[in-house]
């Protein structure tokens, strides 16, 4: 019962590539203009370089998404180097975390814990799905002790925002 198997069908996050070169677009920008800002006024200098460079970074490393994955009873987020994973058909609790952004916190009987913004299974049906799916098998299991209406809740808003791109899709809105 050790991790499961990524073989087979994953979905994948679609704005991930997006959302990572806006992030680095918003942590270039200051750059440049602070490197041009200290050249045209006579003040570069090396430490001052490293200090903007590492502003720089740290902008980044706060402003780069996370990428999420999913698969057959499992779905795993990765932000810069470090994966979390969780099995969905193990699930044992689901949040929602509110705060500057609604989070939604995952965690399964084998302690695996995922942190995920709900914007992204709204965007993307097919994570959903899996989500969806394993949270089934789970529940049915009597596994799911918390989280049951958050999933309700949800699922609502994600067949909301689907029929809503199928209506624009087609010019019926």
């Amino acid at each position: 019962m050790g991790r499961p198997e990524t073989s087979g069908e994953t979905a994948n996050d679609r704005d991930w590539a997006r959302e990572r070169w806006s992030a680095v677009r918003c942590a270039a920008v200051p750059l440049v203009l602070l490197l041009l800002l200290d050249w045209a006024t006579g003040r570069a200098a090396p430490w001052r370089t490293t200090l903007w460079l590492a502003l720089s970074v740290l902008l980044f490393a706060v402003l780069c998404p996370a990428r999420v994955t999913a698969g057959p009873n499992w779905l795993a987020s990765r932000r810069l180097g470090r994966e979390h994973r969780v099995r969905t058909d193990l699930l044992i609790s689901v949040r929602v975390l509110d705060g500057v952004s609604q989070r939604l916190l995952l965690r399964d009987a084998l302690d695996g814990r995922v942190e995920i913004a709900p914007e992204v299974l709204l965007r993307n049906p097919q994570l959903w799905h899996h989500l969806a799916e394993g949270a089934r098998r789970a529940t049915s299991d009597g596994l799911l002790l918390c989280g049951e209406t958050a999933l309700h809740r949800l699922s609502s808003r994600v067949e909301r925002e689907t029929a809503l791109g199928v209506f624009r899709a087609s010019g019926l809105e």
